[in-house]
């Protein structure tokens, strides 16, 4: 059943959509009033995404292609365009990572990394662009992170191309906004996705769970609902004056100064004795 949003008759391209932050995405555009295009790479919940927005009312099918192929990057954007008649929300969300330390890099990870997490979304938003300035225009979401913003041990490669993608967001919508189409970012922090649950062992709810309340001011890891909700509106017509930004969603994370042990209690250390009043 239809329901009206603040998308309503938009047409969306969302990249990485088969599983995570980006099939969230998908489906809430699709409940606030979008079309949807899915990205695939390897199909882990796109189709079955697709058909959950066809009975919601909307257009939508899942397309594959291998990030790793700008020819097939393009290919999936043009028919992208065809299927929805024009595009006029694309969100770059496909992306994959790697931890290890910056001596074992190898140059054959170096560019798989790069070709899908940057060179791929920087190409698709090429060719995306050119079909926009057609059509009168449209919006972009760039999903980066924390990591383009913060250091982590043994993430050299994977933030470099967050940080590539921060860079670029605020180039580029300076380039393209008065031509009619904004681009944003969205760095998330920690968001419990499938991947936790592959890459460390005996990972659980409730270990996410334990290890926030300590870690993160919010006191809980993110939901791929907190992020998709943002990139609804960044796309959406009441954040028409918001250019050129990366906003982070990460609960507090990179607002926290890590020097500080615990910030839940009254620090017992008093600095200012001796030169400020009531110190």
């Amino acid at each position: 059943m239809k329901t009206e949003g603040r998308l309503a008759g938009k047409r969306t391209l969302v990249t990485g959509a088969g599983t995570g932050i980006g099939r969230e995405i998908a489906l809430e555009f699709a409940r606030q009033g979008s079309d949807v295009v899915l990205h695939y790479a390897i199909d882990t919940g796109a189709v079955t995404a697709a058909e959950e927005i066809k009975a919601m009312g909307r257009r939508a099918v899942a397309l594959q292609a291998d990030f790793d192929s700008v020819d097939e990057v393009c290919a999936m954007a043009d028919k992208a365009t065809e299927f929805l008649g024009g595009i006029d929300c694309l969100v770059n969300n496909a992306g994959i990572t790697l931890n290890k330390p910056f001596l074992k890099v190898t140059r054959e990870q170096f560019d798989r990394v790069f070709h899908v997490n940057f060179r791929a979304q920087f190409f698709l938003a090429q060719r995306v662009v050119e079909s926009m300035l057609k059509t009168g225009g449209g919006a972009i979401c760039n999903l980066t992170s924390i990591h383009g913003l913060s250091g982590a041990p043994e993430h050299t490669l994977y933030a470099g191309t967050k940080g590539a993608i921060i860079a670029y967001t605020r180039t580029l919508a300076v380039e393209l906004a008065h031509k009619g189409i904004r681009v944003n970012a969205i760095a998330p922090g920690w968001i419990t996705v499938d991947n936790y649950f592959k890459a460390v062992p005996g990972f659980t709810e409730e270990i996410a769970n334990e290890t926030t309340r300590d870690k993160i001011p919010a006191a809980r890891p993110g939901k791929t609902i907190d992020v998709a909700k943002l990139a609804a509106f960044l796309c959406g017509d009441e954040s028409s004056y918001i250019i050129g930004q990366t906003i982070v969603v990460d609960g507090g994370t990179t607002s926290l100064m890590s020097l500080i042990s615990d910030f839940r209690n009254e620090s017992a250390n008093r600095f200012g004795k001796g030169y400020v009043p009531g110190a």
